[in-house]
């Protein structure tokens, strides 16, 4: 259960988002309102290093700057642009609450929940793409992935 510090965090972040949209749908020009926005920027701040079918393997761990704010963690494999999207899978965001928390202060990171970005259903969105630090040069079998 959340604590009622965390509740009321949520809850400011929310109104936030919220008065952000209300005021881009209220504007005359809600792609000029959007476009004065800030970016979504991403800042690196840890490094996750782990071995993977026996290949030592490192994926920046990236705090996301606009937006909701929030750890952020994307990649790419092996199985990019053939099993699962082109552009990378969604490790870890916890703007959309994809956090399986932490054992001892380290971030729990597991691959059986790597899940494909909405982009890669529906080209109206826009979606971060993995960066060139995270890309793996071995294939990651577990998580989202195409059928057939």
């Amino acid at each position: 259960m959340a604590t009622a510090a965390e509740t009321l965090d949520l809850l400011d972040w929310k109104r936030r988002i919220f008065a952000l949209y209300a005021e881009v749908r209220a504007a005359a020009d809600p792609r000029a309102a959007w476009s004065g926005r800030e970016p979504l920027l991403f800042r690196p701040v840890a490094t996750a290093a782990f071995e993977l079918r026996g290949k030592s393997c490192r994926l920046e761990v990236q705090w996301l700057e606009g937006y909701g704010g929030g750890v952020f963690l994307s990649f790419r494999d092996t199985t990019s642009g053939e099993e699962t999207y082109g552009g990378g899978r969604y490790l870890y965001d916890t703007v959309k609450g994809a956090d399986l928390g932490d054992d001892g202060g380290r971030l729990v990171l597991d691959f059986n929940f790597a899940y494909n970005p909405s982009c890669a259903y529906d080209p109206s969105w826009v979606c971060p793409l993995a960066p060139a630090a995270n890309r793996l040069a071995v294939a990651v079998g577990a998580g989202e992935r195409y059928d057939g």
